[in-house]
């Protein structure tokens, strides 16, 4: 079997969807099956990650669209080698040249099968949020005319959990896809704790060494209510300091970071480290007391999970998809940001928390990662999945 997947960027900077491929490809291999991937990346591009599989980048796209008609030239020009087509995302030009690519070989005898995997964006968040306004115009603006034909006229639509599913259905009119299939998520088991780790993580964030701290790793973005915790842990660092520094790691270039830097300029205990990945990375999960990410939305979350996986405790929001397993293990603190200092008091219930309790509920995450969220298991049940559409 040989699988295509189509996104808009494998840069690790752009998050989530691209490290998911990353993560599952292994376990593809194992089974025989061969990934191959086409972006809109430059040609020039090189990646801080090596990855063992092909990737093919046919050139940056233009505006926010990523309108580039290369992808779908190459598509014609490649498609039926592939067995299964899997589109990660939408919104973007790539899912309208798959469906075009697809279309010119209607009439031929062999088509491979397509899948959409929209990655919480479909999420009615994204409709809904005050500060999405003309954003939300536009994709309604692109579902009548181009996203909804992608979605209803595709062999199935793969989700990473139910609630992303479930809340799929309710954004937009007019959406009937023909098969949709909750075919979970996974991360791959981390290196094992060492002390190279640690002093990976020290070389990027040198003010943090020595220090107990708490950890955000993400994009550093208005979705992922980093605004929020900064605000919060301002206010309890005027009422005491006697608690754990705070790291907020992730690519500080943007404006909307440089904000953040700022609004944390006072506070000595806050630190940014940039981007880290590899070694640093795992360096902050392992030595961290527990893993923050109060997002306003978040389909599933790989940081969180692999935090999990570093039995680390994590505080999520109720606008994190997979709240519910998270909660139910017992790995962590599930916030409502709809409720006045709801982060504020879960941030200081979880500093007065000893170290024992932080460590028994880092047991539990870690369990509730082996449960519900090992790639292994998950990779397994995704390619099950393809092969019964």
């Amino acid at each position: 079997m040989k699988i295509l997947r189509v996104i808009s960027s494998m840069h690790p900077s752009n998050g989530g969807p691209c490290q998911g491929i990353r993560n599952a490809t292994p376990y593809f291999d194992k089974s025989g099956i061969t990934t191959e991937v086409v972006c809109m990346d430059d040609p020039d591009t090189s990646y801080p990650v090596t990855d063992n599989f092909t990737i093919f980048k046919v050139g940056n796209g233009k505006t926010s669209y990523q309108y580039q008609p290369k992808l779908l030239k190459w598509l014609k020009q490649h498609i039926e080698k592939y067995d299964f087509v899997i589109v990660h995302g939408l919104w973007q030009y790539h899912n309208l040249a798959v469906y075009k690519a697809i279309r010119s070989l209607r009439k031929q005898q062999y088509v491979p099968k397509v899948v959409i995997m929209p990655h919480g964006m479909l999420d009615p968040y994204f409709q809904k949020a005050a500060d999405r306004k003309w954003k939300a115009l536009r994709n309604q603006w692109v579902w009548e005319f181009i996203e909804k034909k992608c979605i209803n006229q595709t062999d199935a639509v793969f989700f990473t959990c139910e609630e992303e599913m479930r809340l799929a259905a309710t954004t937009f009119k007019k959406y009937n896809p023909k098969k949709v299939c909750n075919v979970g998520y996974g991360i791959q088991r981390p290196p094992e704790n060492n002390i190279t780790l640690k002093e990976e993580f020290y070389k990027n964030c040198p003010t943090a060494e020595g220090k107990k701290y708490f950890l955000f790793l993400s994009r550093i973005h208005e979705k992922k209510g980093v605004d929020l915790l900064i605000k919060a842990y301002n206010q309890l660092c005027v009422e005491g300091s006697d608690f754990p520094d705070l790291v907020i790691a992730g690519p500080t270039e943007s404006d909307y970071a440089k904000e953040m830097i700022q609004l944390a300029v006072n506070n000595p205990k806050i630190h940014f480290p940039g981007m880290l990945s590899g070694k640093s990375k795992w360096g902050a999960f392992y030595n961290c007391e527990a893993y923050f990410l109060p997002s306003h939305q978040e389909n599933f979350g790989i940081a969180i999970v692999e935090a999990m996986a570093c039995k680390k405790p994590v505080l999520i929001t109720k606008n994190v998809n997979i709240w519910t397993e998270i909660h139910e293990g017992g790995g962590g603190w599930v916030v409502s940001l709809e409720e006045n200092n709801a982060l504020k008091n879960v941030l200081s219930e979880i500093i007065e928390q000893s170290d024992e309790n932080l460590e028994m509920k880092g047991l539990k995450a870690f369990e509730t990662y082996l449960n519900k969220f090992d790639i292994d298991a998950c990779a397994n049940k995704y390619i099950q999945t393809l092969k019964n559409i």
